[in-house]
C-alpha cells in the first residue's frame, strides 16, 4: 500500500500544478474522495479473508458490532467502501498518516502562493 500511495502522490501533485487554474475547488474534493474510496477498496481487497478483515478493523480501533457487520458484509467490495464503517475505520485521518497527500489543500497552497 505505501507504493501505492506514492504513486497516486506523484501523479496528484503533478495534475495539480496543471489544474490549480480551476475556479471550483469542489470539483477537486469530489475527486480527492474518490480517490480515498479508491484506497479503500484496495485496502478492502488486501483483507481477503474475513478473519483479516476482522484483525484489521479491531487494529484500527472499531467497535465489536461494527467490525462483525462489516466484516461479515455480503455486499461487494465497491459498495463496502461507502458505509459508514469503513468511513470510520479508513477515513481522512488514516490516509494521511499513511502519507496520502490532500488534493484540495495542495491546491490552496498553490492559488495563494
Amino acid at each position: 500500500m505505501p507504493e501505492r500511495i506514492h504513486r497516486v502522490n506523484q501523479y496528484v501533485m503533478g495534475w495539480i500544478g496543471y489544474f490549480r487554474l480551476v475556479e471550483t475547488p469542489s470539483v477537486l474534493q469530489t475527486i480527492e474522495g474518490w480517490i480515498r474510496r479508491r484506497l479503500r477498496l484496495c485496502q478492502w481487497l488486501q483483507w481477503k479473508r474475513v478473519r483479516t478483515r476482522i484483525r484489521e478493523l479491531r487494529a484500527l480501533g472499531l467497535k465489536e458490532t461494527a467490525v462483525m457487520e462489516i466484516a461479515n458484509t455480503r455486499k461487494g467490495a465497491w459498495r463496502t467502501t461507502k458505509t459508514p464503517q469503513l468511513h470510520q475505520a479508513l477515513g481522512k485521518t488514516y490516509w494521511t498518516t499513511q502519507g496520502l497527500k490532500s488534493l484540495t489543500q495542495r491546491y490552496f497552497e498553490l492559488r495563494q502562493g
